[in-house]
């Protein structure tokens, strides 16, 4: 089965990141009017997520993939995407991919990136990532459990 890749419209910035980090590949546009969405959609073979129902019923008119979202919170969203979309929600930063600008992460020394960073992180952490598009350094800091968090009950979703 082909790798999905998405389009997000402006309602879904959030999801949009949590997808991203799980290594999936997802264009996000706050500047596109709907028709432009679709055609963008179907000119790149993505899939189109939005919480528009106008938009999802135009697009699947026209012919583009489209998936309405309507989870309740992120976790709920997750789950469904990935039931749908056999991917894992489990974070691979080998995979990951910038939740900024949809680029792949790649490991980085810390002495590269040490300029960067607070001070406090540079004491605390010694694995970074960093985009090599746009420079963003990341790293398991102490967000990470609530983004395990998040993934868990994803998980939990998946078995209801």
């Amino acid at each position: 089965m082909k790798e999905p890749r998405f389009l997000t419209d402006g309602m879904l910035g959030k999801l949009t990141r949590w997808l991203r980090m799980l290594g999936q590949d997802v264009e996000y546009t706050t500047a596109m009017a709907d028709e432009t969405l679709i055609l963008e959609a179907k000119k790149t073979s993505r899939i189109l997520l939005t919480r528009d129902i106008q938009l999802f019923q135009r697009a699947m008119t026209r012919g583009a993939e489209a998936l309405l979202i309507e989870g309740m919170d992120e976790a709920e969203n997750l789950a469904d995407l990935a039931t749908r979309f056999r991917f894992r929600l489990q974070i691979n930063l080998k995979t990951s991919r910038c939740s900024k600008c949809n680029t792949q992460i790649r490991s980085v020394r810390k002495d590269r990136i040490i300029d960067r960073i607070p001070e406090k992180t540079s004491t605390y952490y010694n694995e970074f990532w960093e985009c090599p598009n746009c420079k963003q350094v990341y790293w398991q800091g102490a967000h990470w459990k609530r983004i395990e968090k998040t993934l868990r009950d994803a998980r939990k979703a998946l078995k209801k």
